[in-house]
């Protein structure tokens, strides 16, 4: 059986048609629309992470909330840029809202993508070593981070402390076991995905790769994520790793559906540029529920993964979000033996 989750970038905007219009919005119709999902037997619920952008930002408020008010959902990241993160202050933000979930976080980390501003990072603090760049800190900051999510003692004691310590080196708290297991890098290249593997964490593969063999998308990232299993059985790991993709898919089942997405049917593989470099992006699905199943199953990369993400337009509200997510659950998960 596939997990299926939704995945929303938690746009704002005064836009004519939006229905999240402020920050506020995005935030509260973040939380419904994972409490729906699970309603809708969904299995996740994952949110993008934006900085200097009227988008989700800071992750860890929002998912703490939505563990609270949720029982079964994994509830996750896609992804959280390193470069801006303190590593222990998000060790204790991570513990604690995993905690608050019931263990049920699934936080996708990765070096980032292009921001809305040059270097942000360097706003929040950070600035690469000397001789070093800005994605060698991402993984020096992740690398700190998944250390300290361990639970193991590091910090001296104060020998006179305010409240009495328990004996040796002090971690940090509140400390939530298992969750090092349930970390996921968000891999862009195939030599990142052996990369992600070596390290022991799950795979995230979105809709774009940031390299280009001429190949179908669905194809080249089919290779990622052998080339990932192939690593991870070489690195001698002892638990199954996970793997996820994302994917616009847009049944069309009511006249409304056609007017949003009637026009997308027939879209194919997009290749431009991305920091300098030849990207391709995946196709959007939209169509009827019988041609949809055929095209599914000919995605090699959706079959090769246990978790598909499905990207939401998130300002088109809550119910209609709800009503997608039902429909790939209702009509096409079942067809193809996702459920």
């Amino acid at each position: 059986m596939k997990k299926i989750g939704f995945l929303s970038f938690g746009h704002w905007s005064q836009s004519p048609g939006s229905q999240t219009r402020t920050g506020a919005e995005a935030l509260q119709q973040s939380i419904e629309l994972a409490v729906a999902a699970e309603e809708l037997g969904a299995d996740g619920a994952y949110f993008r992470v934006h900085h200097f952008a009227r988008q989700l930002a800071s992750p860890f408020p929002l998912l703490a909330a939505v563990g609270a008010r949720t029982s079964r959902i994994e509830i996750g990241t896609g992804v959280i840029d390193m470069r801006y993160e303190n590593p222990l202050y998000m060790a204790e933000d991570a513990g604690a809202a995993d905690l608050i979930s019931g263990g049920r976080l699934q936080l996708g980390i990765s070096r980032g993508s292009p921001e809305q501003v040059i270097d942000g990072f360097r706003y929040f603090g950070y600035a690469p070593a000397e001789g070093s760049d800005h994605a060698a800190m991402a993984r020096e900051h992740a690398r700190i981070f998944l250390d300290v999510i361990k639970g193991e003692g590091f910090a001296q004691p104060n020998p006179r402390p305010m409240f009495p310590n328990p004996p040796g080196l002090l971690r940090i708290e509140p400390h939530s076991p298992w969750l090092s297991e349930r970390i996921w890098w968000g891999a862009g290249t195939r030599a990142t995905a052996e990369w992600t593997a070596q390290q022991g964490l799950n795979l995230m593969s979105s809709t774009l790769l940031t390299e280009d063999t001429g190949v179908p998308f669905h194809q080249l990232q089919a290779e990622q994520i052998q080339r990932f299993r192939d690593a991870w059985t070489a690195a001698g790991h002892q638990r199954e790793p996970r793997v996820s993709v994302s994917r616009s898919i847009f049944p069309i089942v009511t006249d409304l559906d056609r007017a949003y997405f009637g026009a997308s049917r027939g879209d194919q593989d997009q290749v431009g540029y991305l920091e300098g470099g030849t990207a391709r992006f995946g196709k959007t699905y939209a169509g009827e529920p019988d041609q949809l199943v055929k095209e599914l199953a000919e995605d090699e990369a959706i079959a090769a993964a246990d978790t598909l993400l499905l990207t939401v337009p998130n300002q088109l509200g809550v119910d209609y979000n709800a009503h997608l997510i039902d429909s790939v659950v209702r009509h096409l998960a079942p067809e193809l033996g996702w459920r």
